[in-house]
């Protein structure tokens, strides 16, 4: 089989039509560079060139052969090149999961990061639970999530990316949705509760169950929902009422109207960045510097 040398010796004898000229260009001496044409035309079974002692001329194989060598150089190069860039992390893909509820503000500002800082490397998106998304992150499914914290496995790191506070999600024309002021949780007790699933949203359950249990409140849970969008669709049909991430406010539901809530930690939804211990990504390392 022919060697990327010999592509690129025929090439340039190719373009100079003059073997000497070619060896120059080379920075080599001619006999060696008339022995690897030879050596490429034995390979192919073909003659390339016809050699006067005053002229050198393509035959028509080798016309037909120098568009395939030129695209065969070109290709090499640009393995070359790609091979660099993802050693560098300029390049190469990493693949993200997020939370449903991230995907408001969060999700849309780490790719923004991640545009402008590695323009060239592919972001996968993968919209899993927080449980989900550290399964995949220690199996190697996810090289980077944004997970609802603490991520009790070893193997993965954490650091904090976000914070926002909590908003009551009242229908419109309920007594809450006209009130001046912060709602205090007081005003939920008793209330129908629209709440987050103990399985598929255990992070926010866990948060609003601390909550009321702090402040004393108990709640008519009216129906258990994992998604803030199926949440506020029943807000939105009086079904009860709930509280949410500020984010979800842009969702921008008829008939739902957001109101602050008076609380002890004015911001107590937090979202972290999580990946696994020793991902030898080096797309991933860049990406965590920029953010």
């Amino acid at each position: 089989m022919f060697t990327l040398t010999q592509l690129a010796n025929f090439v340039a004898v190719a373009e100079e039509l003059h073997f000497g000229r070619a060896a120059r260009r080379l920075r080599m001496t001619q006999p060696p560079l008339s022995r690897q044409i030879q050596l490429l035309e034995n390979e192919l079974k073909v003659r390339l060139f016809d050699r006067t002692n005053r002229s050198v001329r393509l035959t028509p194989a080798g016309r037909a052969f120098l568009v395939e060598a030129r695209r065969l150089l070109q290709q090499a190069d640009h393995a070359a090149m790609s091979v660099r860039q993802v050693s560098a992390g300029e390049a190469g893909t990493i693949t993200l999961g997020f939370t449903a509820a991230s995907a408001h503000a969060t999700l849309g500002r780490v790719l923004e990061a991640a545009r402008t800082a590695l323009p060239d490397v592919e972001i996968v998106l993968r919209e899993m639970v927080t449980r989900d998304q550290v399964r995949a992150l220690a199996e190697g499914g996810l090289d980077l999530g944004l997970v609802r914290p603490p991520v009790s496995d070893p193997d993965l790191a954490e650091r904090p990316a976000d914070r926002e506070p909590l908003l009551a999600a009242v229908p419109r024309g309920h007594p809450l949705a006209e009130r001046d002021g912060p709602v205090p949780l007081a005003d939920f007790d008793g209330r129908r509760f629209l709440m987050y699933s103990p399985v598929e949203a255990r992070y926010f359950h866990e948060l609003l169950v601390s909550l009321f249990r702090q402040a004393r409140v108990s709640p008519v849970y009216a129906q258990y929902l994992s998604q803030v969008h199926s949440i506020l669709a029943l807000v939105g049909c009086g079904w009860g009422l709930a509280l949410v991430p500020a984010a979800a406010s842009r969702l921008r539901y008829a008939g739902v109207v957001f109101r602050p809530v008076d609380l002890p930690d004015p911001a107590p939804v937090e979202l972290s960045l999580a990946w696994r211990r020793g991902n030898d990504n080096p797309a991933l390392t860049l990406l965590l510097r920029h953010l």
